[in-house]
């Protein structure tokens, strides 16, 4: 099983409609903070296609999208002013 980590996705799409696309596929990854930044818990697999799926959907010349990884001891220093929290692992319980 593939270890999961935790990425903070950020992108600046110059389309709207592209920019529609990338955020309603990022939901089904992540947690939006932002419009165009997401907090998301996925595995290196999840990461990967997750690169393809926005590389077919993207110009790369006009756009673009970053990926960065917050390592476990960064993400206790995340601090947050206002009415969120930060993206959390769902723990599932079978009963």
């Amino acid at each position: 099983m593939s270890e999961t980590a935790f990425y903070l996705i950020v992108y600046d799409i110059t389309n709207n409609k592209r920019r529609n696309r990338i955020h309603k596929l990022l939901l089904d990854y992540g947690t939006p903070v932002q419009y165009s930044v997401f907090e998301c818990l996925i595995t290196t697999e999840e990461r990967k296609e997750l690169e393809i799926l926005i590389k077919k959907k993207i110009k790369p010349q006009l756009d673009h999208v970053r990926f960065y990884r917050i390592c476990g001891a960064c993400q206790k220093e995340i601090g947050i002013i206002g009415r969120s929290e930060v993206t959390q692992d769902k723990s599932a319980f079978v009963v």
